[in-house]
């Protein structure tokens, strides 16, 4: 495949699934479970190999397992050589952007953990405190989808943009009664709306009490002063350890999540010719390829991809 420049993408909440863990139990890197348990409190082994779906449903528990998956994979790729070019940023969706710090060398794997397990207690908190939703709609221009979202908040009606994901594909994020609205005018648009099944309005103003939680465990986290860029879910820049990681993570709880320019940003400035998704599932993948048709990607969701 080349020396093509590599950006590493991790994957967020909501790629969880039953017995994720199970392709990579017998890997030398399925010791990083111990680790993250010791951080976290947490059994991480028996989450990824025996958690039900519902409880997996949980947003700190779903958010716990999909980061660790994420870092086994990356693990096991480190110690197998798999990466045939250079890596030279990292990018993660919403909590994959904590793998994506943990992978650049921001954050240690035991701090980056503690910092996922508080985050996803936080948002659960938020959720409980204020019912929210969230859905997608296809197929419709961004444009398009703003009008409308600012045309039932002016109604009344709480509702944000929350992911920008990949062209004609805008996730919106808000009350039941805004969400529901939203859907009601998505063929006005010609889009399809889909309804998520999530815990709570994420990347809204209704997380803003998340927000302050976790706004204080990140100053008292330490990060790197210099590691890979990565490039930030709120603003699509990369930081390589000179922006405030603080502010970062703080902010991208309440801000949308631009997905489609952070994917324009690893493969036009930062130059990366190919991108490698580690993680459970093949979401990013699907996204990038209509982001970026003619950047290859691969998807590294088991052992055997690595082969």
């Amino acid at each position: 495949m080349g020396e093509r420049p590599i950006g590493l993408v991790f994957p967020g909440q909501g790629t969880q699934r039953q017995a994720m863990g199970a392709p990579w139990r017998d890997t030398p890197s399925w010791g990083i479970t111990a680790e993250i348990s010791e951080a976290t409190g947490e059994d991480v082994a028996d989450l990824l190999l025996h958690a039900t779906a519902e409880r997996l449903r949980r947003t700190d528990l779903a958010q716990l397992s999909v980061f660790s998956v994420a870092m086994i994979a990356h693990a096991e790729a480190v110690r197998r050589e798999a990466f045939d070019g250079p890596v030279v940023a990292c990018a993660g969706h919403s909590l994959g952007e904590y793998a994506a710090l943990t992978a650049a060398g921001a954050y240690t794997l035991p701090a980056a953990a503690a910092l996922v397990a508080a985050r996803g207690r936080a948002m659960r908190e938020a959720a409980a405190g204020r019912e929210g939703t969230m859905g997608v709609l296809v197929a419709a221009p961004l444009e398009d989808v703003e009008r409308l979202v600012v045309s039932v908040r002016e109604e009344g009606g709480d509702v944000w943009v929350a992911n920008v994901n990949a062209p004609g594909q805008t996730v919106v994020s808000g009350a039941p009664e805004g969400v529901a609205r939203v859907a009601d005018g998505a063929a006005s648009i010609g889009a399809k709306f889909i309804r998520l099944q999530v815990g709570g309005a994420f990347h809204s103003p209704y997380m803003a009490p998340a927000a302050q939680s976790l706004a204080a465990a990140l100053k008292d986290t330490a990060t790197a002063p210099r590691h890979l860029p990565v490039v930030a879910n709120v603003d699509a820049r990369p930081y390589d350890g000179v922006g405030g990681w603080t502010e970062l993570g703080t902010r991208q709880l309440t801000s949308p999540v631009l997905w489609e320019e952070s994917v324009r940003t690893l493969t036009g400035p930062l130059g990366c010719g190919r991108l490698v998704e580690l993680g459970p599932g093949r979401t990013l993948a699907g996204l990038i390829r209509r982001i970026a048709p003619d950047v290859e990607v691969v998807s590294v969701d088991g052992p055997a991809a690595l082969d």
